[in-house]
C-alpha cells in the first residue's frame, strides 16, 4: 500500500500508538488489496484516531520516525 501518511499530531505531542488489528476489523476494501494476513499494525494518536495500517510491526515504528514521531507500542 503506497499511500501517504499525513500524521496530524499535535505540537509537543508527537506519540503515535502502535497496536496490533485483526484483518477482520479493518474495512472490507483494505482487506481484498492485502492477501493472506490475519493483523495488520495501526498507528494511532493520542484522541485515539486510526492514522495508518500497515502490514508489520517493524514498518508501523519507520513509518512514526520517518515523520519524527515517537511510536510506543499498546497490547
Amino acid at each position: 500500500m503506497d499511500h501517504t501518511a499525513d500524521f496530524d499530531v499535535a505540537a509537543g505531542e508527537r506519540i503515535v500508538y502502535v497496536r496490533s488489528v485483526p484483518v477482520t476489523e479493518i474495512p472490507e476494501e483494505i482487506r481484498e488489496r492485502v492477501g493472506h494476513v490475519e493483523h495488520m499494525y495501526a498507528l494511532h494518536n493520542i484522541n485515539g484516531e486510526r492514522l495508518a495500517l500497515v502490514r508489520d510491526r517493524n514498518m508501523a515504528f519507520v513509518l512514526a520516525r520517518e515523520n519524527e514521531i515517537t511510536a510506543v507500542s499498546v497490547h
